[in-house]
């Protein structure tokens, strides 16, 4: 027995995996870790709240129960967002 071709792919960013270090987050086409190490607020997240994941504008991801936002282009050019506050 044979399965249909799969639909189309309505999400265009996903979280794929999560390890000790981060996660896997699978986004246009594209593939990046996110270190839990940069971005803290996940390091005590439950992998279910890491998983629910929504893109609310392009290039724009958030998690709710987190209440935390990261811009993918952060994450393809992380040296022109610093992760902490030069005055």
């Amino acid at each position: 027995m044979l399965s249909k071709k799969r639909g189309k792919n309505i999400c265009a960013s996903e979280v794929s995996a999560v390890g000790r270090d981060g996660f896997w987050l699978i986004s246009h086409d594209m593939e990046f870790f996110v270190p839990f190490r940069n971005y803290p607020a996940f390091r005590h997240a439950t992998v279910e709240q890491i998983y629910c994941m929504e893109e609310i504008a392009p290039g724009q991801l958030r998690w709710e129960a987190l209440d935390v936002d990261i811009e993918l282009a952060a994450l393809e050019t992380p040296e022109h967002y610093p992760l902490k506050f030069a005055a």
